[in-house]
């Protein structure tokens, strides 16, 4: 039986009772991290990089696991090397960027999403962002969606800055919730669904490129050409 908190829906606007309106445009998948087992992964085992969603069920299973929900986790380099803090199993194989640039990594606050040894997620603006042993997957993003249960005051409602987008939050009970846009969308409207949702933070992971996979709801997308990835399994029976 499933343990997760999971719902697949989608979102267009709010309604004016404040429930979701529509169901055509989000897949969303919540999760309880204490529960399941939610990791971070780049490279297989002989240390090619995975890249697809197709590749990285083929590692899970070759490990006696089901791969349940999978989703880009990230922004890339050119080489898929990630952008920005990326730490797998404790150990940190990319650096924090805490630079300015251009591009949407950039735009603030940038975030950090991480899980710890106790598999407590967090969520925490780059600029408080402080490194300890604990700390058993990290990746880094940007911008923030939402902060202290409020949207990103950079964000404009009727922006025409419109992508397909993915991004995750963290619910007042610990819980997970991961949510890829079907249909693009502006950021402003994307943190609306996670606040919707409860959430009191949210992290932008990447834009145009995003796919998720999530079989329990038939909505299959195992292509990509990515850096880091999120996955939650469970062991084959």
């Amino acid at each position: 039986m499933r343990i997760s908190l999971m719902i697949l829906c989608f979102y267009s606007i709010l309604s004016c009772n404040g429930k979701l309106k529509n169901e055509d445009d989000f897949v969303i998948f919540k999760v309880n991290p204490k529960l399941e087992n939610v990791s971070l992964y780049w490279k297989d085992d002989d240390g090619t990089i995975l890249k697809s969603i197709k590749n990285l069920k083929n590692k899970v299973e070759h490990d006696n696991k089901r791969l349940i929900f999978a989703m880009n986790g990230g922004m890339f380099e050119m080489n898929n090397s990630p952008k920005g803090l990326y730490i797998e199993n404790f150990k940190i194989l990319n650096k924090l960027d805490t630079l300015s640039g251009k591009g949407n990594f950039y735009l603030n606050p940038n975030g950090v999403f991480y899980l710890t040894k106790n598999n407590d997620a967090e969520l925490i603006e780059t600029k408080a962002f402080k490194y300890h042993s604990n700390i058993k997957y990290a990746t880094q993003s940007g911008p923030m969606l939402l902060f202290s249960g409020e949207i990103n005051p950079i964000f404009q409602e009727n922006s025409q800055n419109v992508n397909v987008r993915n991004g995750v939050g963290i619910l007042k009970d610990g819980n997970i919730v991961f949510i890829m846009s079907k249909k693009e969308v502006n950021f402003y409207n994307f943190a609306s669904i996670f606040k919707e949702l409860g959430c009191i933070k949210a992290l932008y992971l990447d834009g145009f490129v995003s796919r998720t996979y999530y079989p329990d709801k038939k909505w299959i997308q195992k292509d990509g050409d990515f850096g880091v990835m999120i996955g939650v399994t469970e062991l084959k029976k």
